[in-house]
């Protein structure tokens, strides 16, 4: 019986998933049966670059980080992912490595699809393929928009536009949109391909011109439109 209650929670929480919302529940059942659990602590890795691909995860609980890394150590946030987002669905895709870094940021707990179980799902239904493609196609569409923000805009504008996606889900009070920035300058200059230094100086140039209030980690945004004007502005 539990492992009965196991496999129905797993088909529901797949169902959810992007990647798998559009599945029948006869291909939900299919993926439930073979899912694992896996964990990791935040700070853990889940998976290198480079290395041969076992399989596809889709995030339960937690945050997950997806980076490249420099020969000197210099880190490149491709992205940060939360529940229901699958990752590394490429390399089970086209039977290559992992063409990127996996981290669990905060405690995370993952359903583990093995690429065994990922191929014999498409071969018993070819439609998950084109599924599967649509999410891809998605990916490099968002990858584009990194390579394009990295080349032709201004740290600056980049910071900018980082603070406006996070602001999406900040808190609104009375003196603007309140975010919590991460634990490091070291953190956001990943993810905007620059250094700690240039976000430390930049953090403090949107402040002095009233864009932004620093509190520590927390952020205010007291001015909404000049912040859109500064990502326009460094295009």
């Amino acid at each position: 019986m539990p492992q009965i209650e196991e496999k129905s929670a797993h088909a529901a929480f797949l169902a959810k998933a992007p990647i798998f919302a559009e599945l029948s529940d006869t291909e939900l059942n299919f993926l439930a049966s073979r899912v694992t659990v896996r964990r990791f602590a935040a700070g853990e890795l889940i998976f290198s670059e480079g290395e041969p691909c076992s399989g596809m995860h889709v995030i339960k609980a937690g945050l997950v980080k997806i980076f490249k890394s420099s020969a000197s150590g210099r880190e490149q946030v491709l992205a940060m992912d939360g529940p229901g987002h699958s990752i590394a669905e490429l390399p089970v895709f086209d039977g290559g490595n992992y063409p990127a870094s996996a981290m669990a940021v905060q405690h995370t707990s993952l359903l583990f699809v093995s690429k065994q179980d990922f191929n014999a799902l498409c071969v018993t239904h070819p439609a998950v393929s084109l599924k599967i493609m649509r999410v891809l196609g998605r990916r490099l569409r968002a990858l584009v928009a990194i390579i394009e923000e990295l080349s032709f805009s201004t740290v600056k504008g980049r910071l900018a536009s980082l603070l406006l996606r996070w602001a999406g889900a900040g808190n609104r009070t009375a003196a603007g949109i309140e975010i919590k920035l991460p634990a490091s300058n070291q953190e956001i200059a990943a993810q905007i391909g620059t250094v700690r230094e240039l976000v430390s100086r930049n953090l403090s140039r949107l402040q002095a011109a009233g864009i932004i209030r620093l509190d520590g980690r927390t952020v205010t945004i007291t001015n909404l439109k000049a912040l859109e004007e500064e990502v326009e502005s460094s295009d």
